[in-house]
């Protein structure tokens, strides 16, 4: 059979299919078209992936990506494709007002396939000064909904700042509002947490199975965390009913410290995304890859950090098509290397360690195309 694009002698590392082997992975039309051991095949293009790491590609469930509307924004496809995430989801950049907008020059023009989870503010993460949150005349309901309903093929959730910063002592009301749009569309919810007003235990308590909660390891005011280091026993009941505990390291709500001991006691992440924005693209997050990394770092295995950034991330945002390599899957891999190495990792409360290896990107797969790495 004649290939578009053929990845030949990796180990494939697919969690979606218990796969960790080496073999080839072969494309065509912008789908996986073959995948297993090794094969012969004619391609228009052939990569030797000898020593390397082939994987669906990556997802990130939570960066910014609207630049010159929201102060968080980065360039979608720098931070993504180019770094080998090949689907990314804005974690409420946009509200129901500026979406228009996004779709049509952000989404629409990336090379990275771009989902969004709508600010339940109408505005979006606009202000660097002023929380959107605070004034609660932002969370137009209905207008969540309509902009939902209009754009369904590409908001996939409903996103809602709680921290004191950004909600002010709006915390419960926001949530509760964000809550009934998203019942309205059935879709996710997802709380950043963090320095708030309310207690976590209460704020994910209100949350229904499936909804995300993102900067889990953060050292903030109430975490995950009791004062004798346990997980709280609130937060453990909303993990087995379902809630999803995410990273979402971002520049100020990672420590290595809470992951520790939240690992220890088994309370692992359900996902792992970045948070990378204008404020942490230099450190300490750079991007997803250096992320993951920080988690085998943390003594979880190469197929487990793969599955919370492939398959799992897929589920969450109801994209079976997404994080495999099954055929007839859309074309999407990235390929890693494996560094061997001191490496020097830091958080984002500035605890830095040094790891004995680091996973590198090599090149992204999307729909068939392959893109080197962007510097």
């Amino acid at each position: 059979m004649k290939y578009d694009l053929l990845i030949k002698r990796g180990l494939v590392v697919d969690p979606s299919q218990g796969a960790n082997q080496v073999g080839d992975v072969a494309f065509a039309d912008g789908k996986v078209a073959a995948f297993g051991s090794l094969f012969d095949g004619d391609a228009a293009e052939v990569i030797d992936a000898t020593g390397l790491i082939v994987t669906p590609g990556l997802l990130d469930l939570h960066v910014h990506v609207f630049p010159g509307v929201s102060h968080f924004g980065i360039d979608a496809d720098h931070s993504n494709i180019g770094k080998g995430v090949t689907t990314a989801v804005d974690a409420g950049s946009a509200g129901a007002l500026t979406f228009p907008f996004f779709r049509k020059h952000i989404i629409e023009t990336a090379d990275t396939r771009l989902y969004s989870l709508l600010n339940i503010s109408s505005t979006g993460m606009i202000s660097p000064n002023i929380g959107e949150l605070e004034d609660l005349q932002l969370t137009d309901i209905e207008a969540a909904i309509a902009a939902g309903r209009a754009n369904r093929d590409l908001i996939v959730g409903i996103k809602a700042r709680l921290s004191r910063s950004t909600a002010g002592e709006n915390d419960v009301a926001a949530l509760e509002r964000a809550l009934e749009a998203a019942d309205a569309l059935g879709v996710f919810v997802m709380i950043h947490v963090g320095g708030t007003r309310s207690p976590m235990e209460k704020l994910v308590n209100m949350l229904r199975p499936g909804d995300v909660v993102t900067h889990s390891y953060h050292g903030n005011d109430y975490g995950i965390l009791d004062d004798a280091g346990r997980v709280i026993d609130g937060i453990k009941e909303a993990q087995q009913r379902g809630v999803i505990f995410d990273v979402g390291h971002g520049a100020g709500s990672f420590s290595f410290d809470v992951a520790e001991k939240a690992l220890s006691r088994g309370f692992g992440p359900g996902n792992i995304s970045s948070d990378i924005h204008i404020y942490n693209i230099e450190g300490p997050v750079f991007d997803q890859v250096t992320t993951i990394s920080k988690f085998m770092w943390l003594g979880m295995s190469l197929d487990d950090v793969i599955r919370l950034t492939t398959e799992s991330t897929a589920k969450i945002i109801d994209a079976p098509g997404l994080g495999t390599l099954k055929i007839g899957s859309a074309g999407d891999a990235t390929i890693l290397r494996r560094d061997e190495g001191k490496f020097i990792m830091t958080d984002s409360v500035g605890r830095s360690v040094t790891a004995n290896e680091k996973l590198a990107h090599v090149r992204t797969i999307r729909s068939g195309r392959a893109y080197r790495p962007w510097k």
